[in-house]
């Protein structure tokens, strides 16, 4: 199965999912292991029939966090994409990480707005004045708000099954 890092855009519209996904698609960069790496960028409609654009940078984006490695580089590349959204067409809110895709709908985005403890999110000012103005978050770009990004973790006891073996033992009680 795989895992898609990626940085998800809900747009509202199909007109300005295209143009949010022209902003990306083809963007490449130089990572700092000198590995090149190029967005790809596809829009679909979630259950509401909202649009959204994922976009997918090359080289990472259907493999899970195993390694240091790969989550330093996934945060490289979450840095990149949130530099470039800073001059994206508009969106109402967006997010970069492993398996990102619809991970709110508009209305649950709305409706559960307590609940939006997502580290990378940025809304627009109009959506974030919508759920009540939360502090939690700071200015991103003109026209919207964020929390700040954290960047992607290795869990060894996820990655590894040599070590979740040895944690089962562990747990086991005698």
């Amino acid at each position: 199965m795989g895992w898609i890092f990626s940085l998800s855009a809900e747009c509202g519209g199909k007109t300005a999912a295209e143009e949010f996904s022209h902003h990306f698609d083809k963007v490449y960069w130089v990572l700092s292991n000198g590995c090149q790496s190029q967005c790809r960028a596809e829009i679909f409609q979630d259950i509401e029939e909202n649009w959204w654009c994922r976009v997918s940078p090359s080289g990472i984006s259907e493999t899970k966090i195993e390694t240091p490695e790969s989550a330093y580089l996934m945060t490289e590349l979450g840095i990149l994409l949130y530099q470039h959204l800073r001059s994206s067409p508009p969106f109402r809110y967006a997010l970069v990480g492993v398996e990102v895709d619809e991970f709110r709908t508009y209305d649950e985005l709305l409706q559960d707005s307590s609940t939006l403890t997502f580290p990378g999110l940025v809304l627009a000012e109009m959506v974030w004045q919508m759920i009540g103005l939360p502090q939690t978050f700071r200015p991103f770009s003109p026209g919207y708000v964020w929390k700040p990004y954290e960047g992607e973790v290795y869990k060894p006891l996820m990655a590894s099954s040599e070590l979740k073996r040895k944690l089962n033992e562990l747990l086991i009680v005698g």
